[in-house]
């Protein structure tokens, strides 16, 4: 007799609806796999700041001041290997104080064996060179706890290393790259950018070529903005990350200007308009080098509001510099305090058709002197001692 035998086994429909059940759930679970990469990035770009944050209250400890943006070595008849025109940004100086001790070596010593081309010499002088030098290694190393992981351009090995922290010089702009101090050292007396006379804009933490310390924080410094992010220029022309060359007269100009649809292109906004005048010099985008303390490189301003677009006189003047990141949402700031917060682009920011405080504007000489920020609670906390009211529950 014989005996039938039943083979057991998947149908083609059940594997098929089995293939689909794994299809959806792995669909499911991809975005939640790539918000928890996101957010260990996040962290991470957080605790970054909170070790610049504890280099700078360690820097203050041991000298009673922070260190100085826009400082160095004037310049001299020598030539730019012998000099670099005080024009180094804060982050070089605190590199003894986040574990950089060996790279502070090389860049203080003289006689430090610094060149990438071994066959030039003599050795660059103490402090080193201008800080976009292609020839002097110590600005060619990239320093992990400047960088973001969450920022994906990356250095390559002519170019000066990148930053993605910068120094907050408050809510107003007007010749705040050299703080009335020519790159030779002297104190200029001219009574529109000299250091009297432009004294009054330079509003926030940190004041080019000059030394301030938590003393000169009026306003506490737990109300006060120190540091912020930054994201490193692209060749994408994005607003928050590449430079717009704007007209000579960008002081007197409403500070919305430069996000209307003649710079900006309304079908994209996070991207600058196809016949934008932006600097198409890759090296000169936000972040590009690390050492350089001219504002577009190692400052942002309280003025537009996180992730807003970028607009400087030419390279290396002044300009409307927007903090900034690759976070969804905003970027993160480090208060004086040494507290690391997280501002969002909807942070109450004020008048935005304002004109930013500085020079006379047609309005006098002393326009906006010693006045509450025009940009909110922005601007309110980018000041150092302007006494405005700050709810530090809507930070």
């Amino acid at each position: 007799s014989t005996r039938s035998h039943r083979r057991s086994g998947f149908t083609l429909v059940e594997l098929l609806v089995v293939i689909a059940i794994i299809g959806v759930m792995v669909g499911l679970l991809l975005p939640a796999v790539q918000a928890a990469r996101e957010a260990a990035r996040r962290m991470s770009c957080g605790n970054n700041f909170k070790q610049i944050g504890l280099g700078l209250h360690n820097y203050h400890a041991a000298y009673n001041k922070l260190p100085m943006q826009s400082g160095g070595t004037p310049s001299n008849p020598l030539g730019a290997d012998f000099h670099n025109n005080l024009q180094l940004s804060f982050l070089v100086g605190l590199t003894p104080f986040v574990e950089q001790q060996a790279l502070w070596e090389q860049i203080s010593s003289p006689f430090g064996k610094t060149r990438t081309n071994a066959t030039k010499t003599p050795p660059f002088a103490a402090m080193g060179p201008v800080p976009w030098h292609g020839d002097y290694q110590p600005w060619l190393t990239q320093v992990p706890g400047y960088r973001c992981p969450s920022d994906p351009t990356q250095p390559n090995a002519t170019n000066v290393a990148f930053t993605n922290y910068a120094a907050c010089t408050g809510d107003a702009f007007f010749e705040v790259l050299h703080g009335g101090i020519d790159d030779a050292g002297n104190i200029s007396g001219d009574g529109t950018w000299g250091e009297e006379a432009s004294r009054k804009w330079h509003r926030g933490v940190f004041y080019a070529r000059h030394f301030t310390g938590f003393r000169d924080i009026l306003d506490g410094t737990a109300n006060t903005i120190m540091n912020g992010e930054i994201v490193v220029g692209t060749a994408d022309n994005e607003v928050f990350a590449t430079v717009l060359d704007a007209p000579d007269n960008i002081a007197d100009l409403p500070v919305s200007t430069w996000k209307g649809p003649t710079y900006v292109d309304p079908l994209r906004p996070k991207f600058w308009a196809p016949t934008a005048p932006v600097d198409t010099n890759l090296v000169h985008g936000r972040g590009r080098r690390w050492p350089d303390g001219r504002p577009q490189y190692s400052t942002f301003n309280t003025i537009l509001p996180p992730n807003s677009p970028n607009a400087v006189q030419w390279e290396g003047r002044f300009g409307v510099l927007s903090a900034a990141s690759r976070h969804q949402g905003g970027a993160h700031i480090l208060m004086a305090d040494g507290a690391v917060k997280f501002i969002t682009d909807s942070i109450e920011a004020g008048n935005q058709n304002a004109v930013a405080f500085g020079r006379d504007n047609g309005q006098g000489a002393n326009y906006g002197a010693g006045r509450a920020s025009q940009y909110g609670l922005w601007g309110a906390l980018g000041t150092r001692g302007n006494k405005e009211t700050i709810d530090t529950n809507a930070i």
